[in-house]
């Protein structure tokens, strides 16, 4: 089994762990998506690990390739009648290794950016494992596959202080590991976690107009 399936299904153990605690209010609380609830992204993250790539084609087929129909007809499909029955579908899924397709760190970016959706707006806390965050520096940098992250990072160099990694070229842009992930991934991050050369740019690119699924 690839050895990223172990890092997702960590980082998908670690996230039903801190949602065991929570109460209805913070279950209806917006998460950093702005388009979900807390509720609705662990069905949103439940659904991406029960459907697998026959079943992704008919249900963005079914959609007329609207990513955003299909994503709230199959999350709907997963909301329980309760938050806990919610909880419990997700925690079925734990141990799964099915995807929609084979790009494991991108499925492995889902849980983490889903994660930090959830717990910021929530005062939670994650300490990740430095491998988490260093695939997921290298696989955002250098690739569009569900948001604009390497448009986002493009002519920047963007250096962790925390894991001792950078990745891309130009002027730097200091932060982070977990602040550049979420800023390539779209999410707002408060500008003066960022230092260096291209802070600004970085920054500006952040604001962006986009999705956040």
């Amino acid at each position: 089994m690839n050895p990223l399936w172990n890092l997702i299904h960590a980082e998908r153990a670690a996230l039903a762990d801190d949602l065991a605690s929570l109460d209805e209010e913070q279950w209806r609380q917006h998460t950093l998506s702005t388009a979900w609830t807390v509720e609705q992204a662990v069905a949103h993250l439940t659904a991406g690990a029960s459907t697998g790539f026959w079943a992704w084609i008919r249900s963005i087929v079914g959609a007329g390739f609207n990513a955003d129909l299909h994503n709230q007809r199959r999350l709907e499909e997963r909301l329980g009648a309760t938050p806990a029955e919610t909880l419990e579908q997700f925690r079925s899924t734990i141990d799964s290794t099915i995807s929609p397709t084979g790009t494991l760190q991108a499925w492995l970016g889902e849980v983490v950016i889903h994660g930090e959706d959830i717990r910021e707006p929530l005062g939670l806390h994650r300490d990740y494992r430095e491998e988490v965050l260093v695939t997921l520096l290298d696989f955002f940098e250098s690739s569009n596959f569900t948001v604009p992250s390497k448009a986002r990072a493009r002519g920047l160099t963007l250096v962790a202080r925390d894991v001792r990694h950078w990745v891309g070229a130009g002027p730097e842009v200091e932060g982070s590991a977990r602040d550049l992930i979420m800023a390539m991934a779209g999410r707002p991050v408060p500008a003066e976690r960022f230092s260096g050369p291209g802070a600004l740019d970085f920054d500006a690119r952040g604001h962006e107009p986009s999705q956040r699924r």
